[in-house]
């Protein structure tokens, strides 16, 4: 491994937003052992010795410091304007140039919005528990544009091929909206959940036509991805996105 590895989101945005998402594969990543080799996650069971050097080694890639989020699993978004160390919440959205919104994922969808004419941007992380509290529509209410102007893209999260889930899990969703009955598949005496499919309902649900990506695993791609379903102790990607 010669260089670090970073993907970017494949979407028509506006020239001016820019966006970066890491993977394991980085050369001088500090990380060993579950954690190999770039994990971003100060939530997890490794050195934050290890993590913040890791975060040193990402920052020349970024116009400014990410900034990093306390995620909960819950609804809370908030206006880079509001950004402080520690700060509770699963997604950030900005109008300024410069602030990079970012979120850390280890099977959960990490979802960037941007609108078309390159005004506002956000990222999002979409876990199911951030999926059914309406994450994604928390986000775009905070954007001072309408679903109709935005664009979406879906970065490296599990697919449905490997989220078995319970039936109480899938009658949850199904009871919220019945269109969700399309986002299960049910083999071998057990659902298969598709948070991708669940995540493109609720961006047209608001106006969003413009939806990219959701063609990753983070399961099925262990070279690349860090996955809590596959290796339960594990690290974290980040997903970024930034106007300038």
């Amino acid at each position: 491994m010669s260089r670090a590895e970073y993907l970017h989101a494949d979407w028509p945005a506006p020239a001016n937003v820019s966006t970066l998402v890491t993977t394991r594969r980085h050369p001088q990543g500090q990380s060993r052992g579950d954690f190999a080799r770039f994990n971003l996650g100060l939530s997890t069971t490794e050195s934050p010795r290890k993590v913040s050097r890791n975060r040193q080694l990402l920052r020349p890639q970024l116009p400014a410091a990410p900034l990093w989020l306390q995620q909960v699993h819950g609804k809370r978004v908030i206006d880079a304007v509001e950004y402080r160390d520690g700060i509770e919440a699963d997604g950030t959205i900005t109008t300024a140039s410069w602030q990079v919104c970012t979120v850390l994922s280890a099977d959960c969808l990490p979802v960037l919005l941007c609108d078309q004419s390159g005004s506002c941007v956000g990222a999002v992380h979409a876990g199911w528990r951030g999926l059914s509290a309406g994450i994604i529509q928390a986000a775009i209410k905070r954007l001072p544009v309408p679903g109709s102007r935005l664009l979406a893209w879906l970065g490296p999260a599990i697919s449905q091929r490997h989220y078995a889930v319970d039936e109480e899990f899938r009658d949850h969703f199904v009871a919220q909206r019945l269109d969700y009955q399309t986002a299960f598949r049910h083999s071998a005496g057990q659902w298969h959940a598709d948070l991708y499919a669940i995540a493109r309902w609720q961006l047209r649900s608001e106006g969003v036509t413009q939806v990219y990506g959701g063609e990753f695993c983070t399961f099925a791609d262990p070279q690349r991805f860090y996955s809590f379903r596959r290796d339960g102790r594990t690290g974290r990607q980040a997903s970024m996105i930034w106007l300038h």
